[in-house]
């Protein structure tokens, strides 16, 4: 199929469910679909957002502007996975346990709304990475029409670009848990030295990044050709000595760059299929 192909067959396939409810990230998919859905329903539409100590308010605020811009009905729930019992011993199946819980309070909120249908934004390209939570979305009967269409990332940001959405060239973005490897504990004021971290890389310019926590080693992960920039002498003496006022000892660069799941990388094919 063409992109515009699979355009008409996302729509056709929201069109059927007439009444919808999205769990709303702000992120360049959940943008994307929530605005489809807009256009197809009309105000047959909710979103809803969950914010928590994971979720910075940066990514907050700019999920509520972007319902508020489309006058899209916003629903914003509190669902603070760090309450949830083994979410903060960070197991295999973390995200599991984020989503089960997210998609029940979600399903609360969605028959309040009188909805039948809940809606979340993960596209094919999804498909190759280790992502237990789609179990979660497979449990709570929760509907990946992104997916369905067979749309990619590329072909999503391409269409948010003709759409006009500003959506269309954010960085990717996934919750601040992810930073952490696998049995590393979990815990506001690390969440926290990661979000004060990550928001002093984008001020100074930086466009995609990560930063991994490894005690009080700070991985940063950003694109390749950002590389030249962040070993200039003034931004790497910053960088340094604000994440040491953080709370990190050392700070040291990812050679290989910025990627999605790099802390998957050690999981083995067993891990992967238990959980």
């Amino acid at each position: 199929m063409t992109i515009y192909e699979k355009l008409e067959k996302l729509k056709s396939n929201i069109k059927s469910f007439q009444r919808v409810a999205i769990a709303f990230s702000g992120g360049v998919d959940s943008c994307f679909l929530l605005k489809v859905a807009a256009d197809v329903l009309g105000n047959d539409v909710v979103a809803i957002t969950a914010h928590s100590s994971t979720y910075p308010e940066r990514e907050l605020n700019e999920a509520i502007e972007f319902a508020k811009s489309y006058s899209i009905k916003h629903r914003i729930i509190v669902s603070e996975e760090l309450e949830v019992e083994g979410f903060s011993d960070n197991p295999v199946n973390r995200c599991y346990l984020c989503k089960n819980e997210l998609y029940e309070k979600i399903k609360e909120i969605a028959k309040e709304e009188g909805v039948h249908y809940i809606l979340e934004g993960s596209n094919v390209d999804d498909l190759g990475d280790f992502r237990p939570g789609m179990k979660a979305v497979s449990e709570h009967g929760v509907l990946s029409p992104l997916k369905d269409a067979e749309l990619t990332k590329e072909e999503i940001r391409l269409l948010s670009k003709e759409l006009g959405l500003k959506s269309w060239n954010k960085q990717a973005f996934a919750c601040l848990s992810s930073r952490f490897p696998y049995g590393e504990k979990i815990t506001h004021e690390r969440l926290r030295m990661i979000d004060r971290a990550e928001q002093l890389l984008l001020d100074l310019g930086f466009k995609q990044v990560r930063v991994r926590f490894h005690k009080d080693i700070a991985r940063i992960e950003i694109s390749q050709d950002q590389f030249e920039k962040i070993i200039a002498s003034e931004i790497r003496e910053k960088i340094y000595e604000e994440f040491k006022n953080i709370g990190f000892m050392y700070t040291t660069l990812d050679l290989k760059g910025y990627r999605t799941g790099s802390l998957n990388e050690g999981l083995t094919e067993d891990k992967k299929i238990n959980n």
